[in-house]
């Protein structure tokens, strides 16, 4: 679009005007409407007594909060989160750190490892709960183990035990991701410069002390913003880990907030339920990461 400027002689200069939005782009208010619009509806669904998609909708406000803090089920959910957090993100972030660093010293066949480390990530969900079921069923690999040690005695339904199906998935979480976790640690700390390992070791200092006295400090953001990501696939991806292997049983001795969310809409039915439980782990995601970010935050 131009608009014309009168000039001296009868004669119009074009003036150029702003310039139109290239077709097809969104801008940035049509982008914020559609990442907000989803987590709007969510809060909007949580609001209502929504028992199924072809049935009646009515406000049902703070009835479902009520309910579902009232929920034993719920109750149990927010157990196994929290069990399942404080465990599996430590265990894999540290193991993670000692094997990228492991592999950033490039040791014989270190090429060999990386690739071997990247297995797991590339193995489908079903895939790897299938090799978990095979090894940890009543007459799967693991009890044949023992029985072959003489352990006999050891042997468990590992995955339908109320006092062994959780840490079954959590053992399937860290695998899962410690592999892929530590390639992304080696290669950042590939980029630390030579010369502070080199003088370190030139001070005295061993492996142990350069890896968490030295590298450590160098890529702190960088393991705050891997934390922060496992943090967040532990917390609303693992339930799919659930949903193949236990159900959430026995009982509910193994439910997750990210399963109980998929179990109340799609198997109960429940969406004002399931939606009120996915507001509360939004918050609580958010609440960890911000806490996430305050711990790895660098304080110089």
């Amino acid at each position: 679009m131009t608009t014309s400027t009168p000039v001296p002689g009868d004669l119009t200069v074009p003036r150029p005007g702003p310039p139109a939005a290239p077709a097809g782009r969104r801008t940035p208010r049509q982008g914020g409407t559609v990442l907000a619009g989803p987590l709007i509806a969510v809060f909007v669904v949580a609001a209502l007594r929504w028992p199924g998609m072809p049935q009646p909708v009515s406000f049902a406000g703070f009835g479902n909060v009520r309910t579902v803090l009232d929920d034993p089920v719920f109750r149990d959910a927010v157990r196994n989160t929290a069990v399942q957090l404080a465990v599996a993100l430590p265990v894999m972030i540290g193991c993670a750190y000692m094997l990228g660093y492991y592999v950033a010293q490039k040791p014989p066949g270190h090429r060999v490892v990386r690739y071997l480390l990247f297995i797991p990530g590339l193995i489908s969900t079903p895939a790897k709960a299938m090799v978990f079921y095979a090894a940890l069923s009543p007459d799967g690999l693991a009890n044949g183990a023992l029985e072959s040690a003489g352990l006999g005695s050891l042997t468990d339904a590992w995955l339908a035990s109320p006092s062994t199906a959780l840490a079954c998935l959590i053992a399937l979480d860290i695998w899962a991701g410690i592999g892929f976790t530590a390639v992304l640690f080696a290669a950042r700390l590939g980029s630390v410069p030579d010369e502070l390992g080199e003088a370190a070791q030139l001070d005295g200092a061993g492996h142990w002390r350069t890896m968490w006295r030295v590298d450590f400090p160098v890529i702190r953001d960088y393991v705050g913003v891997v934390t922060m990501l496992q943090f967040l696939w532990t917390l609303f991806g693992s339930a799919q880990h659930v949903l193949l292997l236990t159900q959430g049983g026995p009982g509910s001795s193994s439910t997750t907030l990210s399963f109980l969310v998929y179990q109340k809409a799609f198997i109960a039915a429940d969406l004002g339920y399931s939606q009120t439980v996915g507001v509360l782990l939004f918050l609580a995601g958010l609440a960890g990461l911000l806490t996430i970010r305050r711990v790895f935050r660098r304080t110089y």
